[in-house]
């Protein structure tokens, strides 16, 4: 019996069984899943900005599409809920949209359900007439240098999910007890890492940080946190306004090397405006002798952080007869070309950096999720054009999966109306076979029963947003994160 045959035959044998959780699907709790079987219907796997984004827009620009969103874990929002910083709440206000979508009456959210595993690609893609691929980036790039499995080196994506309460980053637990923090990279999830390490308490116990975490901050011994990059001010990665908090942080003062500085004053001309004033206040807070308020801020500081530039990591280094870091070997860089296009070349010289923690900033990586979907493992994406799968009629993709790990949210929201936009275009040429009436979830549903797979539906997730907001009212706090599926699921099934 072919696959297609076998769907259809597990969806009779649901449909005459009465199936239990499915039943409750049907009621209206988020199921929603409609009966008409002649409406184009696409599956998206992952429920970040990019699943929610491609979402929006495909049931905006049409009328009959149906949209289910299959997701890993009992919680939507992806890095909207676990990558963006907890003192950022205005970021997060996007989950608002995100929510309205999940409650359009032609879109269905499916969490708890672990694509590549529970349910495979090509079940999907004989249930729907398109499969989107909007999962993301959890892999980490290696440093590739020795040292890095040593205790105290973490990835900056395990370092922010231990923070926003990621399950699989709870037991993390990172020490603490060290003065000087080396954050490598100098993106703003570095700058969101070194905020957060040296942040008064007082901000941070009124976000959504996790208790656990905040208590860890509270005895945290940190001091002091570089941020090495490879290159120069000009080529630093982050933008203005993560720059600008650092600058602002109460009890800190900022710490640079001058000479890193050199030509940089006479570079900002050619700069373009974005870059130019990123430099500036760079040049500014490093170079200039402040202001007589500023000056007395500074001076009381007990904490300060600091950007080395020309900087990249060769060793990290152990403690004598022991698995612990005790520093970090950098080679010193100089620069060939300029401004975006500029290489670090090493230039043969070393220096350590004594140090008790060593955060690597230098970039999220997709990993494939069936054998079936072509994968590309230099670029670690999916390769596509304009969101199509290259090779895999009906395979879409979009978010960082599409692009690699870059830009902001805004970035991906337009990467991902770009995918909607080839799938529309695609089903009106008639690329997208659509002739055929496709079952969408109700076989998909039936296959996870059959399975021990049980769905967390949107209305469950409420349940869970209110006990984690309830949570956190009375500690004074927007939220206080469930932080194991375990507890979850208890919450959503109760």
């Amino acid at each position: 019996m072919g696959a297609h045959k076998l769907l259809f035959s597990e969806l009779k044998l649901w449909t005459s069984g009465g199936g239990g959780w499915i039943a409750r699907l049907h009621k209206g709790g988020c199921g929603k899943a409609s009966l008409s079987s002649c409406s184009p219907k696409v599956c998206i796997v992952g429920s970040g900005p990019a699943g929610f984004y491609t979402a929006q827009h495909l049931i905006k620009a049409r009328q009959d599409v149906e949209v289910d969103i299959y997701e890993r874990l009992p919680v939507p929002f992806g890095l909207v809920r676990f990558g963006v910083a907890p003192d950022h709440p205005e970021v997060k206000n996007v989950i608002n949209t995100f929510t309205q979508t999940a409650k359009h009456s032609r879109c269905s959210f499916y969490g708890n359900v672990n694509v590549g595993k529970n349910v495979s690609i090509t079940e999907l893609q004989q249930a729907y007439h398109a499969v989107v691929l909007s999962y993301g980036a959890e892999g980490n790039r290696s440093m590739g240098v020795p040292g890095e499995d040593l205790a105290g080196v973490y990835s900056a994506k395990d370092f922010v999910g231990w923070y926003n309460g990621l399950p699989s980053c709870r037991e993390l637990s990172p020490d603490l007890s060290c003065e000087t923090a080396v954050i490598l990279g100098q993106g703003n999830v570095a700058l969101d890492v070194a905020r957060i390490l040296l942040s008064p308490i007082d901000i941070l116990k009124k976000t959504d940080i996790t208790q656990p975490t905040l208590e860890a901050l509270a005895e945290s011994q940190v001091r002091r946190v570089l941020i090495v990059g490879r290159r120069g001010p000009i080529q630093i990665a982050c933008t203005i306004k993560e720059l600008r908090e650092m600058v602002n942080l109460p009890d800190t003062r900022p710490d640079m090397v001058a000479a890193d500085f050199d030509g940089v004053k006479e570079a900002l001309k050619d700069l373009p405006r974005p870059r130019k004033r990123l430099t500036e206040l760079m040049l500014k807070t490093a170079l200039e002798v402040p202001g007589e308020k500023e000056q007395e801020r500074r001076s009381k500081a007990s904490r300060t952080w600091g950007f080395r530039f020309f900087r990249s990591p060769v060793e990290v280094l152990a403690e004598p007869g022991h698995s612990r870091i005790a520093g970090i070997r950098l080679a010193i860089n100089k620069l060939e070309g300029s401004g975006d296009g500029a290489q670090a070349v090493l230039t043969g010289e070393v220096e350590d950096v004594p140090c008790g923690l060593v955060v690597s900033s230098i970039g999220y990586k997709s990993l494939p999720i069936d054998p079936s979907v072509p994968f590309d493992s230099r670029k670690a994406i999916v390769p596509n054009t304009m969101g199509r799968v290259k090779q895999a009629a009906g395979l879409y993709c979009s978010g960082w999966l599409k692009t690699g790990p870059t830009g902001v949210i805004a970035t991906t929201m337009n990467n991902s109306f770009d995918t909607a936009r080839s799938i529309l275009e695609d089903m009106d040429s008639g690329t997208l076979d659509m002739s055929a009436a496709k079952p969408g979830s109700q076989s998909i549903s039936a296959l996870l029963e059959k399975r021990g797979v049980e769905p967390v539906t949107f209305s469950d997730w409420e349940k869970i947003d209110n006990v984690e907001m309830k949570r956190g009212e009375s500690r004074g706090k927007p939220r206080e994160k469930l932080l194991t599926v375990e507890e979850m699921l208890h919450v959503a099934w109760t």
